[in-house]
């Protein structure tokens, strides 16, 4: 056993401090179309149910299970060459992030529809390819080193994107204040500045990626050739496009379904939302068909596509059963609604209550930002000594309740103690039903199968979340602050009960 000197000297091995700085370069760009962008569109005038629909942009986080097996497999043509496969999809995934958070910046939202369009289009290309940049990390982190590293790899690395988090929520907001922006006199100047200054930012992870060493690969990683890669490839390219042309093409038939809709409920929202629900399925269904009709016709191979696929969801439901599987994709999938839904609106709220872009920075991103890694702690040492399905229980309560703690502030307004107060147990809270969250995710995983299923078990958690989180605007718009916490919290009750159903699941 390795002696304390030993272990802290790990901490400054080159492999250990390079996923310090990949893990900085990953927690820059999620807030820069969560939080940060919020507080550009609402200063800039937009409506808060856009603004709120522009947290969909992130769902490419909730759907990277579908094209990591692709990174996984293809080789990227001269710069495997250079780089090797993993460090040559990491460049191309920060390029591709600098790039879009270039063109967000290159874009006023004041100009008009088309000017938020591009918004829109801009910051799905950022998710997509922040997305892209985590898969790339997590194979990376994984194959660099002995199991003795990979402990001080996990924890460097979640210190890095918390750190990246840190800059692009508290950073880029006291950058943006400091230009001369603020709700009460915009200035796109200001925001334009911010971005570039983040977009440069990420050249910290392009420079640790052109420094580090390729790792070797593991056994699975056996390598295909150059026309299985490029069938593979077309494969998913043809089926994302099948899934585009479906979901914009629903447009026509949208009006006639939102008519058939509003016979039954003259909730507009509600319409809405249903819409989205069935224009999402039928791009979902659209995509099947077209990738199976590929598969049938041996454009690509059956079993390899079973391989990557399907055996790791086989195996999940022939491990639990049908019954129970259900139950614990159920709460998968449920279990952060509560949190998320809150988490989009959360600094548009702090804005419109009076509290200034520094207010916010110091109190919401770098004194909440302590309180989560506190309760993150907390909630790790509780479910080593109580065990995961209590700490996963009382995370559930909390993260529920806490949220009508801003109850009081909506109605209060500018109050910097209470503001202070709620984010303390909003984020402690949040910080130990996410421990707790994550070892009851671990181990659901088969060793065999755990980079797809736990892909696709983190993909499930915020998918749900995150379609709700875009109508949290409109909920705003129509009901209120006060409502709209109350709707928080509620929508959290039932995951209560399904957590308590679920507890013979966890081990």
């Amino acid at each position: 056993m390795l002696g304390i000197t030993n272990q802290l000297r790990l901490f400054i091995h080159p492999k250990v401090v390079s996923l310090l700085f990949l893990g900085f370069s990953a927690g820059i760009p999620i807030l820069l179309i969560f939080s940060t962008l919020g507080l550009w569109l609402n200063e800039a005038g937009v409506n808060k149910s856009t603004i709120t629909y522009f947290s969909w942009a992130a769902l490419g986080y909730s759907f990277k299970f579908v094209w990591a097996p692709l990174i996984d497999r293809l080789n990227l043509p001269i710069l495997y060459s250079w780089l090797g496969r993993r460090r040559s999809w990491l460049l191309i995934s920060q390029l591709l992030v600098i790039s879009a958070i270039l063109l967000m910046a290159s874009v006023d939202p004041v100009k008009g529809n088309d000017s938020l369009e591009i918004l829109a289009y801009a910051a799905v290309l950022l998710g997509f390819s922040s997305a892209t940049q985590d898969i790339v990390i997590d194979a990376y982190r994984i194959e660099s080193a002995e199991p003795k590293l990979q402990s001080m790899l996990s924890a460097t690395y979640i210190a890095g994107y918390r750190i990246g988090m840190l800059v692009a929520g508290a950073g880029a907001l006291l950058i943006a204040s400091n230009f001369g922006t603020s709700k009460e006199v915009y200035s796109y100047e200001a925001w334009q500045n911010t971005y570039q200054i983040m977009a440069m930012v990420m050249l910290v992870g392009v420079i640790t990626t052109l420094m580090i060493k390729e790792p070797q690969y593991s056994s699975n990683n056996e390598k295909k050739s150059s026309l299985d890669q490029l069938r593979f490839f077309l494969l998913f390219i043809i089926v994302t496009i099948s899934f585009i042309l479906a979901y914009t093409s629903f447009g026509s038939l949208s009006g006639v379904i939102e008519d058939q809709i509003h016979s039954i409920s003259s909730n507009k929202e509600l319409n809405a939302f249903l819409v989205g629900i069935i224009q999402l399925c039928f791009s979902l269904l659209i995509a099947f068909i077209s990738s199976y009709l590929l598969i049938t016709i041996h454009f690509v191979d059956r079993q390899e596509v079973n391989r990557t696929y399907i055996d790791p969801i086989r195996d999940f439901f022939k491990r639990y059963g049908l019954h129970a599987s259900l139950l614990i994709l159920s709460v998968i999938g449920l279990y952060r609604i509560s949190d998320i839904v809150m988490g989009v609106v959360a600094n548009i709220f702090y804005q419109d209550m009076g509290f200034t872009k520094v207010e916010i920075a110091t109190a919401s991103k770098t004194f909440g930002l302590f309180m989560t890694i506190l309760g993150g702690f907390l909630g790790g040492v509780f479910a080593n000594k109580y065990g995961v399905f209590r700490i996963l229980l009382i995370g559930a309560i909390l993260s529920a309740m806490t949220n009508l703690l801003f109850i009081i502030i909506a109605n209060i307004g500018n109050d910097l103690s209470w503001l202070y107060v709620a984010i303390t147990f909003d984020n402690l809270s949040a910080g130990l039903a996410g421990a707790a969250f994550i070892a009851f995710l671990s181990s659901l995983t088969n060793i065999k199968f755990t980079a797809v299923q736990y892909a696709v078990f983190s993909s499930l958690m915020t998918l749900i979340p995150k379609v709700f989180g875009g109508y949290s605007g409109s909920i705003v718009e129509n009901f209120g602050y006060e409502n709209f916490f109350i709707i928080t919290t509620l929508i959290g009750l039932p995951i209560i009960f399904l957590v308590y159903k679920v507890r013979s699941y966890i081990k």
